[in-house]
């Protein structure tokens, strides 16, 4: 008869970048259960929407996390020009969609290094945060931060780039391709790699789809979603095609990962050739009054932001649900079966992102 015992994971931990607890119940070495416990790093910036003005509220917002911070500030700014009906500039949307795209550059490259180095593949981790490092130096010439970048603004973006600045980011993207298809194509072909990820975490499309799951995590499950394909900013004029898999397991989870590397060079290089000359910023008078509900593809997946102002410089309610807040019940659905080893692999497959889940 086989042992049963619970054993805690987290929330320090050598694998895990973020603070998350699971009590894992075990019979032996195999994963029977897992119980998540959240709100290590609650920091109540929700509530905090009813004390700062709207205004400066986005500069809070931005702060949600450091990984996705240039998202969470732009959608904010969607959802208060929603309320104001603004009118934002073409140039401004295609400098978002830009700055969005190299945002989930740089988040993936952080997620397969912190991969690599959890299988104990040193020099790639090195490797993926060299070339995420490039991206920072962009973002930090272009809008003077490389974690929090303070660009965004109701109406608009607040700094320009001149197309010699944009020439450089595409030829420096170009270069990158070139080592991300080394790279990857070692890291994806390797037998340790395959041997510890496919056929474990299985999360069928069903499942997939009863739960919740976004993102990367659905892709890999053979759901076709992403919200950049509802056209917000400048993606209605940009082609590209979701990546997806059917096999549904933690292999796919990389595998539809590394594959977004490949189509944001491919978004910014379109939007770089296709950007228009004008203004960069459309500034909105008087106060927000009403509400408003918008979607994006934050690297992880879908996040959902809801405002509601009552025509006062304090907003009466901001709701922000992120993509790792849904897919934690896919993680807890995909643990039982798989062994205790595997469990530091199957979350990072997940890229939780639990700064951004316990605002």
């Amino acid at each position: 008869m086989a042992n049963k015992s619970i054993v805690p994971f987290g929330p320090q931990h050598p694998v895990l970048p973020e603070p998350v607890h699971l009590d894992l119940v075990l019979e032996d070495e195999k994963v029977v259960e897992a119980i998540p416990s959240v709100g290590f790093v609650h920091r109540g910036l929700e509530q905090l929407a009813e004390k700062r003005d709207f205004n400066d509220y986005q500069y809070v917002v931005e702060r949600t996390c450091g990984i996705c911070s240039f998202g969470h500030g732009l959608c904010y700014c969607e959802a208060l020009e929603k309320i104001f009906d603004a009118n934002v500039p073409e140039r401004a949307k295609f400098l978002r969609s830009f700055w969005f795209e190299m945002s989930r550059i740089h988040s993936h490259l952080l997620w397969l290094g912190l991969l690599a180095d959890a299988f104990g593949f040193d020099a790639l981790f090195m490797q993926c945060w060299r070339m995420r490092e490039k991206v920072l130096d962009m973002f930090e010439a272009s809008t003077g931060g490389r974690v929090i970048f303070s660009v965004n603004k109701i109406g608009g973006v607040l700094k320009d780039m001149d197309s010699a600045m944009i020439k450089s980011f595409v030829e420096i993207f170009d270069g990158m391709e070139k080592d991300l298809k080394r790279i990857t194509k070692v890291f994806l072909n390797d037998y340790t790699v395959k041997t510890r990820l496919k056929g474990v975490g299985i999360l069928t499309k069903e499942d997939a789809l009863k739960l919740g799951a976004v993102g990367p995590m659905a892709r890999a499950s053979g759901i076709d979603l992403d919200m950049r394909k509802t056209g917000y900013e400048a993606y209605g004029n940009i082609e590209f095609e979701t990546i997806t898999s059917n096999d549904c397991d933690g292999y796919a989870r990389c595998a539809v990962r590394i594959g977004e590397l490949f189509q944001s060079i491919n978004i910014i290089k379109q939007l770089a050739d296709k950007i228009p000359d004008g203004a960069i910023c459309a500034p909105q008078k008087g106060m927000p009054n009403g509400e408003a509900f918008v979607r994006v593809e934050q690297p992880r997946g879908e996040a959902i932001y809801y405002a509601k102002a009552n025509g006062t410089k304090f907003l009466e309610r901001f709701r922000l649900r992120t993509p790792t807040f849904t897919n934690i019940q896919s993680l807890i659905h995909i643990l039982p079966g798989s062994e205790l080893a595997d469990v530091p692999l199957q979350i990072l497959t997940i890229d939780p992102c639990i700064s951004c889940t316990e605002r």
